[in-house]
């Protein structure tokens, strides 16, 4: 209750009778028809799309976390095999020169074999700046900044794999974006059913004391004195039913079921390109893993042996070794994009974790931009 305490006055000098009313009073409005508790019931649903919000932005910190955590072990894996590609390729360097000295190599030999030596070196450096770029956004999910660049423990082989469609089918239904949409729903049917009960008049309560100075019609002339008064009383709603209002809450009912429509219409649209991404990495890293790398594997160790016994030129060891070197890099990539699709998969896509969570205001859009994991390819060749 939030009463209205107040004076009030009439007649206050009285004149020659001596008169004037004077006094306090208080006034209530009782509200009627339960719509006190119809708008308990509105903030509820309102209370309730918060509470998810806040389980929203906790998982997109934990995926981001995840994903970054993926990312910068890709790097670091990466980063490793570029430098044993480069010392590989210095080591080509010394024996090209060693074998144009006694005439078993040409110039033109010794000049692929520094260039390759070069581009592998460039590679290593491109593969550092890389660390050290997504060491930085580990750094900055995790909310240390200054966190130093360590090595990460762990596989990227450890991921394991998961169904991509019923996983859709589990964004779809369970998402906490779908079910911001469908308090949302049931916010706007509690705001309806306010709409109705407004057109019922609440009750007006007014009461006080006060001090009559007016004199009584008898031989000693005394004043009234003190005296109470009372009110009660309704408004009647002849013209205004709250017929705008009650249109405006049938809409937003509308609205918000079609919300829920769109949602899940959406989740599902952006779900197609991560199971694409995963479906082909997972493919990708099949073959990597059992047909081209042990074959390219194969194919140098043959190279090799064949230069040791003098049947083969040593460019084509260096072909050899190239070629497994750049599947295993990209053999990594696929791992990292095949991980990466796995997490958000499994985490409703919900991949950015340093976005603002949404306000009050802007809960009615409960899909908001995501991280799509990258396209396989993004790293250095």
């Amino acid at each position: 209750p939030n009463p209205t305490v107040g004076y009030q006055g009439e007649q206050i000098r009285g004149g020659a009778f001596h008169g004037g009313e004077q006094g306090f009073f208080v006034q209530q409005d009782i509200v009627m028809a339960g719509k006190l508790k119809l708008n308990r019931d509105i903030f509820d649903q309102e209370l309730k799309q918060a509470e998810t919000e806040a389980e929203e932005q906790k998982l997109r910190v934990l995926t981001n976390v995840r994903m970054s955590y993926i990312q910068a072990l890709a790097a670091q894996q990466t980063l490793e095999l570029r430098q044993r590609l480069g010392k590989l390729a210095d080591d080509a360097v010394e024996i090209s020169h060693q074998l144009a000295n006694v005439g078993q190599a040409d110039a033109p030999d010794v000049l692929e074999s520094e260039v390759e030596a070069q581009q592998a070196e460039l590679a290593v450096t491109m593969a550092d700046q890389n660390q050290q770029r997504v060491w930085k956004g580990l750094s900055a999910v995790v909310g240390n900044p200054r966190l130093p660049l360590m090595r990460l423990e762990g596989k990227l082989e450890d991921t394991s794999p998961v169904k991509a469609d019923e996983l859709v089918e589990k964004i779809v239904n369970e998402s906490p974006a779908v079910r911001i949409a469908e308090l949302g729903i049931k916010r706007a049917e509690a705001t309806l059913v306010r709409a109705k009960r407004e057109s019922i008049p609440d009750l007006q309560i007014r009461g006080g004391m006060q001090q009559n100075g007016e004199l009584l019609s008898e031989p000693n002339g005394r004043p009234v004195g003190l005296q109470g008064f009372a009110d009660v009383g309704v408004r009647i709603p002849i013209f205004n039913r709250d017929q705008g209002n009650i249109a405006t809450a049938r809409a937003d009912v509308e609205r918000a079921k079609r919300e829920v429509e769109r949602v899940k219409l959406v989740l599902r649209e952006r779900s197609a390109s991560v199971v694409q991404n995963y479906t082909f990495s997972a493919t990708a890293v099949d073959r990597y893993k059992n047909q081209m790398i042990p074959r390219a594997l194969k194919a140098y160790e043959m190279y090799a042996q064949k230069y040791k016994e003098m049947a083969s030129a040593y460019p084509q060891v260096l072909i050899a070794q190239r070629t497994l070197m750049q599947l295993e890099v990209s053999y990594i990539s696929a791992l990292e994009t095949f991980a990466t699709s796995s997490v958000s998969l499994q985490s409703y896509l919900l991949t950015d974790g340093l976005e603002a969570p949404s306000q009050p205001g802007g809960i009615d859009q409960p899909v908001r931009e995501v991280n799509i994991p990258f396209q396989m390819g993004a790293s250095p060749r």
